[in-house]
């Protein structure tokens, strides 16, 4: 290890970033630590940091937007993030923001280093190329084609050994390069595909994809999967005066585990319905066999109403198996404006006892969809559950149902607590609760996860929009059925 590589820590003031401090000056590294975003700024252009470790809150911002701006400034910097716990929502972020991995407590000293370490490596591989040779001696087309035979060896001789795939384009989106990884994963082996436009050598559909996002300026980040069950996880990145780079990792590892986990849980989910029904069936037995004093009686209850809550959890897993595994097949033309007023019946005791104001604007003549009535009773349900139970007294509910361009636009809004910004891209995972409401409120934390897989199940969009303190708005939109599959 090199004793001038520079560690730049971006945290608050803490006791965990002493101790980080400290560790990584005790195997020599130079440590630089910053507090807000101009000491961030100043540091990241003036002393070209190797690591950047970052908080999950830093100034009062969030750690991993602030992360993914870095990251387009220095696209080949390594980021590391340090969470407040370890969670899906937060490793799946993490991923997404193409950041190179997270610490969590309890934080270990040999973990810290050997985390720094690990990412340090692959950056002097990857970053070495992209972030120091390129940018020194290919900043534009004319000056890359002056580079001698010796240093353009050596360039492909660095890509040629980086474990993830790698593929250099020109600005018409030309193969310059491609490294033996890339090549491997799209099967082309030794074919010559220097200066052929990259669409035309590469057919795989998600890669064609991601060549069309980044020409609309979309994501940069894009899963890529293969029929041999390999998923690779892609980053694009614009390289000014040469064109384009694309590095692929092998996430395969990663899905294979997510895959494992839900199954493991659907099988103990499944499993566990018959226990829950016994325990749940004689505890109703039991007043019924003598008489209980009132203390026994409120146990007895207690049982009940604990049982119900794990059934419920147990219920909404199973359907969040079966909507994963793709066995909702059931299809049927449906009224939706009919299944939100049946749920509005059922739900208006909730309303009432409340007294919330609610109000409905459904657009006349809505097309039907084509789709499975339960499950859109069951998301309808799930969104109008939740603005009752976060609306406040005396609070307000809006409705809306509307259609435009053979599309069925559905949008809740409740004027109840909301959702902070840095949480709202999280809110539609397994499990996950809003910081500000998790402590107030009960539930499986399933209902958004439940409400997003049946929306995807159907070939729609849901997202949400809310400020902090000023209630949240749901919208989901969903495919009208066709007018000659109505006939």
């Amino acid at each position: 290890m090199a004793a001038s590589e520079l560690i730049l820590l971006a945290m608050d003031e803490s006791q965990i970033l002493r101790l980080m401090e400290r560790a990584l000056r005790a195997v020599d590294y130079e440590v630089a630590i910053v507090h807000d975003m101009g000491g961030l700024e100043k540091v990241l252009d003036e002393s070209s940091p190797a690591l950047l470790l970052i908080g999950e809150t830093f100034h009062g911002e969030n750690g991993i937007e602030i992360a993914k701006k870095q990251l387009d400034r220095f696209p080949t910097l390594p980021i590391l993030l340090y969470a407040e716990k370890d969670t899906t929502g937060t490793a799946k972020a993490i991923v997404s923001a193409g950041l190179s991995g997270y610490l969590y407590p309890p934080l270990k000293t040999d973990d810290l280093v050997d985390s720094v370490k690990r990412s340090l490596a692959r950056a002097r591989h990857l970053g070495d190329w992209i972030r120091r040779e390129v940018r020194k001696t290919t900043s534009s087309l004319e000056r890359r084609a002056e580079i001698s035979e010796a240093e353009k060896s050596r360039l492909e001789t660095i890509i040629a050994n980086i474990e993830d795939g790698v593929i250099v384009l020109d600005e018409q989106k030309n193969t310059l390069m491609m490294n033996r990884v890339a090549r491997s994963a799209f099967s082309l082996d030794e074919l010559d595909i220097t200066g052929k436009p990259v669409v035309d050598v590469i057919s795989n559909t998600d890669f064609q994809a991601l060549m069309t996002k980044a020409d609309d300026g979309g994501v940069k980040y894009y899963e890529l999967n293969f029929d041999d069950g390999r998923v690779f996880n892609a980053q694009h990145t614009p390289i000014p005066g040469i064109g384009s780079a694309i590095t692929m990792q092998d996430i395969s590892y990663l899905k294979r585990l997510d895959q494992m986990k839900n199954d493991f849980v659907h099988t103990v989910s499944h499993d566990l319905r018959s226990p829950l029904t016994a325990v749940l069936g004689y505890a109703e037995l039991v007043e019924r066999v003598g008489p209980l004093n009132e203390q026994q009686t409120e146990f007895v209850h207690r049982i009940q109403g604990s049982v119900q809550n794990i059934t419920a959890l147990v219920n909404d897993l199973l359907d969040l198996g079966r909507l994963e595994a793709g066995f909702d097949t059931r299809r049927e033309t449906v009224q939706i404006e009919n299944v939100l007023q049946y749920s509005l019946g059922l739900l208006d005791a909730l309303v009432r006892q409340k007294n919330i104001h609610l109000t409905q604007e459904i657009a006349r003549n809505i097309p039907p969809l084509r789709a499975n009535p339960i499950r859109i009773r069951q998301m309808i349900d799930n969104l109008i559950g939740n603005a009752i139970k976060y609306t406040p007294e005396e609070g307000e509910i809006r409705i809306s149902l509307q259609t435009e361009d053979r599309q069925i636009i559905f949008q809740i809004s409740d004027n109840g607590p909301g959702i902070p910004l840095a949480e709202q891209n999280l809110i539609f995972d397994k499990f996950y609760r809003a910081t500000n409401v998790a402590e107030s409120s009960r539930g499986t934390g399933l209902g958004l996860a439940i409400v997003k897989s049946i929306v995807d199940a159907h070939h729609g969009r849901v997202w949400v929009e809310s400020k902090l303190n000023q209630g949240a708005s749901f919208f989901v939109v969903l495919p009208a059925l066709a007018p000659q599959e109505n006939q």
